[in-house]
This record gives C-alpha cells, structure tokens and sequence, in this order.
C-alpha cells in the first residue's frame, strides 16, 4: 500500500504525540511525517476482512477473548502505525482498556502487502512491530499466494496448498492459504 505525506500545512499541525491523541482515520505518523494510506483494492480489503473474520471466529469458538481490529492505531517504538489485522489478548486489554491509540504494537500483526509495496519496507516494518511489543507478524501477499509468519526466533512460509498458523499468540488458530488469499 502506497503512502503519501500529508499536505505541508496539516503536516505542520501533528507531532507524533498529537498523533497518539487524535489519530486521523487513514494515516500513519512515520519518520517525522503525517502519512496517508493509499491504493487500498478490492483484493487487499477482502483479504483483510477474511483474515479479521477467521481470526474473530476463532478467537470466539476458542473462548480466549481478546479482540480483534483493523485499522487499528498503535504506537512503536517511534512511529504511529495502522496494521491492516491485529489481535490484542484478553491482559493487554486489562492493562490497557480502550485507549484512543494502543501505546505498544499488537501481539498479532498482518499486514496485506500490495503489489506496489517494496518488500525491505514490509520486512523492516515487520521488525519494527517485533521491536514494540508485537510477539508475531504475518506478511501476507495475495498476488503471490504466500503468507510469511515472523516471530523474534523464526521466520517461516506458507504457500498455496498449505495451512498457515499462528506460533504464539492466538495459539491454535489457523486458515488454510487458498481459503484466505482465494
């Protein structure tokens, strides 16, 4: 998915921590600058939605509460990110309650790579969820049919045919990659 900065004079009004306060639906706050996402298509929507179902089902049918967002805002260690899926257990949520930005990332992050994102972005952004408080990250590529799961130890693929799961957090959960990505 494509960023844009924000036009200069509304970019002049945000620091990071005005950010964490008001958030505008559709931006990240990333280097310094108020970004905008862009280019979101039909494919990258339902894929997100998919995922956000499975995981919600199954978070239900399991009783291991916690909830489920999109597009949700967090805070790593230095920038304000919008993770296209994320899950966030049942103790973060005690801790936390409803903040109008989670100040930690997500213990469960996916996000929906476009064709037009550059993969070293996608993997540093990965990392920089890992670094904030997420436990693992799915990088999942529609185009491509592949989901990578990234945890701080591992680093694993799934393709077409298989069955993707989660490694630590949402323990059990799992979608099979045509079922999701078709």
């Amino acid at each position: 998915m494509v960023m844009t900065p924000i036009k200069e004079d509304v970019l002049k009004k945000y620091s990071l921590e005005d950010w964490m306060q008001s958030s505008p639906e559709g931006t990240e706050w990333v280097n310094g600058e108020l970004l905008e996402k862009e280019e979101v298509t039909l494919k990258h929507s339902r894929v997100q939605a998919k995922l956000a179902t499975y995981c919600r089902n199954y978070k239900d049918s399991s009783e291991q509460g916690g909830e489920v967002y999109t597009e949700a805002p967090c805070r790593t260690n230095q920038q304000g990110r919008r993770p296209d899926v994320a899950y966030l257990t049942p103790e973060l949520i005690q801790q936390f309650g409803e903040p109008a930005v989670l100040p930690q990332s997500f213990p469960l992050v996916a996000e929906i790579i476009s064709s037009t994102d550059l993969a070293e972005d996608r993997i540093a952004k990965s990392q920089e969820y890992l670094q904030s408080g997420s436990e693992e990250v799915w990088l999942v590529f529609p185009e491509n049919r592949w989901i990578i799961v990234i945890t701080q130890n591992q680093r694993l693929v799934f393709i077409a045919g298989e069955i993707v799961r989660t490694q630590i957090v949402l323990p059990g959960f799992n979608v099979a990659v045509n079922e999701l990505l078709g």
